[in-house]
């Protein structure tokens, strides 16, 4: 089964004497995106690979030279997994300034933005996508809307990565997922920061993934992780640079009954979140359904939000008494507030949210309802 992706058609992001990065979390498909335009591309194009000794040579030399030798005659230079070329910011940069006309592809894991190697260098010469697992909406290239609910249950369990997504049998899907977990999703936080080590990383996860939907404390995962706050928080923050959780913070206009301070964490694929706590049941045995389903939404929307340009601000809503709103998104100038159940609608702090913001919209995201919501 081969789901087209959002970004199937590169060429329309390529521009003269800039380079183009796709970063993601390892094993989504950044390879073979790009290996399938360049099987349709009619540029005269140079491929290599970041792992490759030679090209980290060159490329990471800032040699002007070496470096216009390395690239002479082609129109586009592609390069996969370009995080392992030290300087790889600088050899793009001397690319797009020395070359005239050339345009410049280069894929790599979060460790991009972990090591910091391309943010200064290429300020202005650069546009960056980013490909998360596989998303609802893009879904809708192979099945209907019916179809794309029925399955809907499986992707709640063992999530969207593609890998898992077009193995057959469930101990297949089991498989890969705690391959993912051990194999990959930490290894560009072990290899570039100072971490004690992959044991306390998927300890603080568990942590995490037992407290989807709900505001964390640093201390609290400090007193269970046996970490000090400040290395709690440094975690926290290469996690989500490593694309393996994400962040909502609290919405306030300044009224004093509300919380802001806290955060609360999401996981980028909810498969990945099962695996790290191994649980594996089908949703109708599952005790964390509302949790669940929370995630799910929260992560199809982001997908959603960035493949479609849609801008905004992301925030859950919460009272001192307890009154919240899932997921507030704050664009256009107006306030839109959303529940998340997954068994049917509710509602029940539509009235208090409407009072302390009069004017801002309110839905319910439910299984009957949602692809309206992240398509």
């Amino acid at each position: 089964m081969k789901i087209r992706r959002y970004y199937d058609n590169l060429d329309s992001y390529l521009e003269p004497n800039k380079a183009l990065v796709i970063l993601g979390p390892r094993r989504v498909g950044k390879t073979t995106l790009l290996n399938g335009f360049l099987d349709t591309t009619t540029l005269r194009y140079k491929l290599d690979s970041g792992d490759n000794i030679k090209v980290q040579h060159v490329v990471g030399s800032q040699d002007f030279e070496n470096i216009r030798e390395y690239a002479a005659g082609y129109e586009l230079i592609a390069i996969d997994e370009a995080q392992r070329i030290p300087s790889i910011g600088q050899g793009l940069k001397i690319m797009v300034d020395q070359i005239p006309g050339i345009r410049i592809i280069v894929t790599g894991s979060s460790s991009f933005e972990l090591s910091g190697q391309i943010g200064e260098p290429l300020t202005g010469r650069k546009t960056t996508l980013r490909l998360f697992p596989i998303a609802e909406m893009e879904l809708t290239d192979r099945f209907n809307r019916h179809e794309i609910r029925e399955r809907l249950p499986e992707r709640l369990v063992f999530g969207s990565y593609p890998e898992v997504m077009t193995a057959a049998a469930r101990a297949d899907k089991t498989r890969i997922l705690e391959e993912l977990v051990h194999s990959y999703v930490l290894k560009d936080i072990l290899e570039l920061e100072r971490v004690k080590g992959s044991k306390v990383l998927l300890d603080l996860l568990r942590l995490i993934a037992y407290q989807v939907g709900n505001e964390v404390s640093l201390s609290e995962l400090g007193a269970q992780t046996g970490l000090d706050t400040k290395t709690v928080a440094r975690y926290l923050d290469l996690l989500e640079k490593s694309f393996v959780l994400f962040n909502l913070r609290g919405f306030s206009r300044n009224l004093r009954k509300e919380v802001t301070k806290k955060s609360k964490y999401f996981f980028y694929d909810v498969g990945v979140r099962n695996a790290v706590i191994s649980n594996f049941n089908v949703v109708e045995e599952r005790d964390d359904i509302g949790a669940l389903w929370e995630n799910f939404i929260m992560l199809e929307r982001l997908k959603m939000r960035s493949y479609r340009g849609i801008y905004g601000n992301p925030y859950f809503w919460r009272t001192w008494d307890h009154k919240e709103i899932d997921l507030v998104e704050e664009r256009e100038g107006k306030l839109f507030g959303y529940e998340c159940k997954y068994s049917g609608a509710s509602g029940k702090n539509m009235k208090n949210w409407r009072t302390a913001y009069p004017g801002a919209e309110f839905a319910t995201i439910a299984k009957e309802n949602y692809l309206d919501f992240v398509l």
